[in-house]
Parts: C-alpha cells; structure tokens; sequence
C-alpha cells in the first residue's frame, strides 16, 4: 500500500462510542499525529457526551453511519460497534477509500471475514485488526521463536477467565443479541487466546474438537468451552474459555524441545511473559505495554509508512475461522475438519 505524504494530522473518525470507542477517541486526541475530527453512534447521549469530552464540533457528530462516511472530513475510521456490525461497516468504510482499524472480531461469519479480508488484500487503504496482544514484547518475542524463526511447538495451552454471568443473568446487553453479537464469550474474548495462538505459533491448524456449554437452545451463545485444536506440524493446543467465574486470568504457554514461553495476564493489566529454558530454568525479561496508546500508534504507522500494520485482516480471519469451527464442533459434537468446512479457505494457513 502506499505512503501517506500528507505531513499534516490525519483525521480520524470513530464510530462506536462504548468503553473501547471512548478509549480510542482518547487515543487519538492525544497522539500528535492523527485529529479525532468526528465521532457516531445510535445513542443521542453518548454522542454528546463525548463529543463534549473531545471537543468534537456539533456538525460531525452522527447518529448516522451513513452520513458520518459521507460528510464527515475524514481520512480514516476506526470500527468499535458491536460485532454484528463489523463486516457491514468495514465493507463501507472500504468502499469510501478509507484506512480502517475494525475492533475484533474482524466478522461474524466465516465468508464475510474470508471477503474482507480479500478486499483489504487487493486493496491500497491500511486495514488493521484491533488484536493489541501483536504490539506486546513478550508476544512478539514468541512469534519470533516460532512463527518466524525456526523452533517448532510441541504443546500449547491457553486459557481466559471472565465474569459475564450478569450478561447471561438479565439478557439485556448487546452482546446477547444474536444479530449483534454473532456469539458468546468466546468470540467475544476468547478469540484473544485463539489469536494469539496462531500469531506466535504460525502453525497450520487442521482439525477442531470442542465441548461447548451453551447458554440458549439455539446454540449462539457460548458460557464456556474446551477446545483441542489439531496442526499439520504434529502440534496440539488446548484452549479453555469461561465467563462464568468471578475475576480474568489469561495465559498462553508454549512448549518445544528448548523450553516454553509463558504469556501471562492478570485482570485486564498489560500482559506479561517469561522464557522456561530446557533445565527448567526461568527468565523474567518483560515489563508489558501501553497497550490502548499502542494500537492507535500502530495504525498510524501503517497509514503513514504504507507498511502491513501488525494485526491484518488475515489474522482476523484465522481466529473467525477456528472459533466458528469450535462453535461448529460443539453444535454437532464432534470433531471437524477445517478444509470440509471453509473449502473457501484452504489455503489460508499454507
């Protein structure tokens, strides 16, 4: 993709205006290199609070993301709605000729995220994946062991604790909203383990095998799964996924013949990570990352440079992919193939 030579800011655009949208205002009000110019949402109040917060003028706050795309004086967008919304929302974006930071999941169905990630590949505009764990120092120095160098997993385990049960308790929050959500814990946060399983690993996966504890008879929305994912290089990995306990943990090891490294998380802090060597020995090298300064960061790069940001629309759609064939495997209970699946796909991985 090419550079961007403009030298002046580029004017961002947010849409979304929950927790993560509002952080993301933040970010781009506060990094020199980019203006928050406009904002949009559904909810009136929302828009003018932080509009105010932001100092964002009246006439480029939209309620609707249609006029938002068309009027608003913008160079890029980033996409913080609700997951239902993400396919449609980015194929727009894309359609303007905008840059493009879509929240994760990249979509909510198979197809459309194997189309966007298509589009976004034959395309000049920088598409990016809010996946923030690729700007850590402990991830990225696992990917360099293994999906780019030469070390070969052997085992792998990931596992995210959360509380959603007030979610599943009262139902009246998007993300029980079949349309909006597109699924439960899993896609929601557990794609968070999934990602950065195959980030760091570069693995081939082949075969999915999951329990999936449902929480409605249709079979949408996920409380908790256990899921055994197979790779052509011979490896396993087993990723365990909850929202019905009380506090979040998160971690993802990865063992070879050398030793493991260890990804760690506590709550939503920075993660961290330490090395296991092959005495047993273990070395605590890392201090984490500004996480949410980060990723706005890292899309602005990608803009300016004309570089692949370091989350792409392809990693999106490898994460959509495996946890719909988790979903798939506990809908049918048993284990599934990934090329019978997404015969659309069989390349992806190679």
């Amino acid at each position: 993709m090419p550079r961007q030579t403009d030298p002046s800011p580029i004017a961002v655009g947010v849409v979304g205006l929950g927790s993560l949208g509002r952080r993301l205002c933040q970010q781009f009000v506060e990094l020199p290199r980019s203006d928050l110019v406009a904002i949009s949402d559904v909810d009136p109040d929302g828009l003018t609070e932080v509009g105010d917060s932001f100092d964002v003028p009246e006439a480029h706050r939209y309620r609707s993301f249609e006029a938002f795309l068309d009027s608003a004086p913008i160079d890029a967008v980033a996409v913080a709605t609700p997951n239902g919304l993400h396919y449609e929302q980015t194929s727009a974006v894309l359609d303007r000729g905008l840059h493009v930071l879509c929240e994760k999941p990249l979509a909510t169905d198979a197809e459309e995220a194997y189309e966007l990630t298509t589009r976004a590949e034959a395309s000049d505009q920088t598409v990016m994946v809010g996946y923030q764990r690729h700007f850590n120092p402990a991830y990225k120095r696992a990917r360099d062991e293994w999906a780019d160098g030469d070390r070969v997993p052997r085992f792998i385990t990931g596992e995210v604790t959360h509380d959603w049960q007030s979610y599943y308790e009262k139902e009246d929050d998007w993300r029980m909203n079949p349309e909006l959500s597109g699924g439960g814990h899993l896609l929601n946060v557990g794609t968070h383990v999934i990602d950065a399983i195959l980030w760091t690993t570069g693995l081939t996966p082949t075969h999915v095998n999951a329990y999936v504890d449902f929480h409605d008879d249709e079979q949408v929305f996920d409380r908790q799964s256990s899921i055994i994912i197979e790779f052509a290089e011979g490896a396993v990995a087993n990723v365990s996924d909850t929202g019905v306990v009380a506090r979040t943990r998160e971690h993802v090891h990865i063992w070879d013949d050398e030793g493991a490294i260890y990804l760690e998380g506590h709550e939503w802090d920075d993660r961290t990570g330490y090395v296991i060597d092959d005495e047993g020995t273990e070395h605590h090298p890392y201090d984490g990352y500004e996480r949410w300064l980060s990723k706005g960061t890292a899309f602005l790069d990608a803009i300016e440079t004309g570089e692949t940001p370091p989350a792409t629309a392809r990693d999106g759609l490898k994460a959509v992919l495996i946890t719909m064939a988790a979903y798939e495997s506990g809908r049918r209970n048993e284990r599934v193939a990934l090329d019978d699946l997404y015969p659309f796909a069989a390349d992806l991985f190679q």
